[in-house]
């Protein structure tokens, strides 16, 4: 029999790890329709006919946050033949609001009691029998993390499913409230399933407008059931919402009473808590998280991760794979120009990316192990109240430093945001930051033109983090983003060891990701960049050129380099460079290489690739360069990422413009008015937009925000002033 389960429950409350431990590797991982909110659905093992389906982390089915919209729209309408709700047993009270909704809906409900492991070390006792009778449903004690009890929650549901409990439902309200929500079912019976009576009375007694639209009710009948409802909110003294919440923590307290013993003292701390006081304490917060990301860079990024990528590009990929395939291809007797597109211009371009592989799985296993130790939520918190006051949320920190290694993963961190608005702002923020691929860049420049000064690097970064506050506030002032940052609500979980199983699977994930949509962008504008360096018209003939000032690339550089004279770099060379960044920003330094004839084995400290560049820019113009290559939209696999988070091409194409836009205003204000205070630059048409683009910025950081609630306040009283003053 097919059957199709739903796991719901809290955020951290074990979930994932459920959801992983109860189908293995038989996963699939997409996106909901129309959403951005990841959908993971999987084959139960030794079940190839149940279907596991794990909802997002949700407190409650009222519909404030995209996850919980998700979870309530496929519990409504798709109709899951069971549910098993997730509960974290160290924190049953908070745990069963959720539980109650669930069960209200009239699908078949089994509850997995999960860190029963901890529940025990903690000397506590919950006693699932009688929870159950409370309740109506079965109660499984599970451990996912240890891979108990799991697999008996899933049997247990399958059985409860095929023997469903239509119009049960705990007795949650008491006294008017109950007698108005009979009096509700009663008047919308037969408009509605059965099961789910009782759930649609609840939300219209709250003035669910979403369910007021589903159900079309006749405005007679909505007269008259309003009436109902404002007699109870005078009977109770209190809103419709207000009402039912308070009754059910009433209820989920008195269950809490009788079932759960706990042994410490109401008040103590737990081992968790006396750890937060130090880590997230105000004063120590931050230098101990610096202290953490230290050592995770420098695993990733020092002598350990830079040792892997160097075998990986010059052992694996150069002489492995790009020599072999040459010199096999060439045994062959292969065509010159097939070779070359297949070891120069597929390995070697597909090369370039795996040699970041290494330091990205590095960087993947470290913040893996911290998630799974339950430090990442301590971060989000952490960082919350500085970045709140530039407009965003403190989760936005963590797509922004997984950004730092790679862009890719840093965008597909941001799913994590419940906010739709705060998301998109983080979305087009976070490629700010400089990844490891702008690395060569920032190393090039700085060795070719300013005496290797590790000040260039940091500066890079500087700019990076300015321009994400800079964006916060700009982004916070137009009506798209307006609005305060979304309330930061985070369980923090428990701290406790991590788990091999679920690290390395967290590892794999993101790196496969990494690996598929990187290389798969690489493979195909690999090709297309080694067509165009490699064909052109010599002699009004279309063929092989040798000579890179012939190509086809070329006359594209020179048609378009004029856009980039008033930054400093209006040659085709530089142009070129840009575009080939926007494949991947890695290949700009291959391209000087090409391009300025320094030969195929360059990198970014290579001597003679130095001399080239220091004779074709100035320390102004470079730095220009950089700026604006260090902050334009990011390389094609970062921007397919974007696509899929945003899920809407306008959203897409407003992010990348919005991204090349402030790269470009940056770069021109760095050189022209720069120029101008050395001397390098004249006066001129580009210093004077350079002005007015910093006179605009200037006006639009620090001009009020017309949708801010305060503003609004203070001006409509200034007007009522004004009013008055008038009569």
């Amino acid at each position: 029999m097919k059957c199709t389960i739903a796991l719901a429950g809290n955020p951290n409350c074990g979930k994932t790890t459920m959801f992983n431990d109860l189908t293995g590797s038989n996963q699939y991982v997409g996106n909901w329709p129309g959403v951005t909110v990841e959908k993971k659905e999987g084959a139960l093992k030794g079940h190839k006919d149940v279907t596991i389906q794990d909802l997002p982390g949700i407190y409650s089915l009222s519909p404030y946050t995209l996850e919980e919209v998700v979870a309530r729209g496929y519990l409504v309408r798709e109709k899951p033949d069971a549910i098993i709700n997730i509960v974290d047993g160290t924190n049953v009270e908070r745990n069963l609001y959720l539980t109650t909704q669930l069960i209200e809906l009239g699908i078949p409900v089994v509850i997995a009691m999960n860190m029963i492991d901890i529940v025990r070390k903690n000397g506590d006792r919950i006693d699932l029998a009688r929870l159950g009778e409370e309740l109506g449903c079965a109660v499984v004690e599970t451990s996912a993390l240890r891979g108990e009890g799991s697999m008996t929650a899933a049997e247990k549901a399958i059985k409860a499913a095929a023997a469903p409990r239509a119009g049960e439902h705990p007795h949650v309200f008491t006294g008017s409230v109950e007698h108005a929500l009979a009096h509700i079912e009663e008047s919308i019976s037969g408009r509605v399933e059965a099961e789910k009576l009782r759930w649609y009375a609840i939300k219209l007694f709250e003035r669910d407008e979403k369910v007021l639209a589903e159900l079309a009710l006749d405005q007679a009948l909505i007269d008259h059931l309003e009436t109902h409802i404002q007699d109870c909110e005078t009977e109770l003294d209190d809103d419709a919402e207000s009402i039912i919440t308070n009754q059910r923590y009433a209820y989920i307290s008195k269950i809490v009473d009788r079932c759960v013993k706990k042994k410490a003292p109401r008040h103590s701390l737990s081992p968790s808590d006396r750890v937060d006081r130090v880590v997230t304490n105000r004063v120590l917060a931050l230098p101990i998280f610096a202290a953490v990301m230290f050592l995770v860079y420098w695993l990733a990024m020092g002598p350990f991760g830079t040792f892997l990528t160097d075998w990986t590009n010059d052992v694996f990929a150069a002489e492995w794979l790009q020599a072999g395939s040459r010199a096999l291809l060439e045994g062959w007797g292969v065509a010159g120009w097939l070779t070359g597109l297949v070891s120069d211009g597929i390995i070697g371009g597909v090369g370039a990316v795996l040699g970041f592989v290494p330091q990205m799985l590095v960087l993947f296993l470290m913040l893996a192990v911290l998630e799974d130790v339950g430090y990442m939520a301590r971060v989000a918190f952490i960082m919350d109240r500085i970045f709140r006051k530039f407009g965003l949320s403190g989760k936005s920190f963590i797509p922004m430093l997984i950004g730092s290694g790679c862009g890719v993963p840093g965008v597909l961190a941001s799913r994590t945001i419940e906010n739709d608005r705060d998301r998109k702002m983080t979305i087009m923020t976070t490629c700010f930051v400089p990844c490891g691929a702008k690395m060569p860049i920032i190393g090039l420049f700085a060795g070719a033109l300013f005496d290797g000064s590790g000040l260039v690097a940091v500066s890079a970064y500087f700019i990076g983090v300015a321009a994400i506050v800079l964006s916060g506030v700009l982004l916070k002032k137009t009506r798209p983003f307006a609005g305060e940052p979304a309330p930061f609500v985070m369980e923090l979980p428990a701290y406790h060891l991590p788990s091999g199983k679920n690290v390395f699977r967290a590892t794999w994930e993101r790196g496969w990701s990494f690996i598929k949509r990187a290389g798969t962008v690489i493979l195909a504008s690999s090709v297309i960049l080694w067509f165009l360096q490699g064909f052109g018209f010599a002699d009004g003939v279309f063929g092989m050129v040798e000579d890179n000032n012939s190509s086809l690339l070329a006359a594209i550089g020179s048609a378009a380099a004029f856009l980039f004279a008033p930054l400093g770099f209006g040659d085709w060379q530089s142009a070129v460079a840009t575009f080939t960044g926007l494949i991947a920003k890695e290949n700009v330094v291959s391209t000087f290489g090409v391009l300025f004839h320094v030969g195929e084995e360059i990198g970014e400290d290579d001597p003679a690739l130095w001399s080239a560049v220091a004779l074709h820019y100035t320390q102004l113009s470079a730095y220009s360069f950089m700026i604006f290559n260090l902050l334009c939209a990011p390389c094609f696999a970062a921007m397919g990422a974007i696509r899929r988070e945003m899920n809407n091409a306008r959203w897409t194409a407003a992010a990348i413009g919005y991204m090349c836009g402030f790269a470009y205003a940056a770069a021109l204000i760095v050189y022209q008015l720069g120029g101008l205070i050395t001397g390098q630059v004249n006066f001129g048409a580009g210093t004077a937009a350079a002005l007015a683009v910093l006179a605009l910025l200037l006006f639009l950081i620090f001009r009020p925000n017309r949708y801010d609630s305060d503003h609004r306040r203070s001006t409509a009283s200034s007007l009522d002033r004004k009013d008055k003053a008038r009569a």
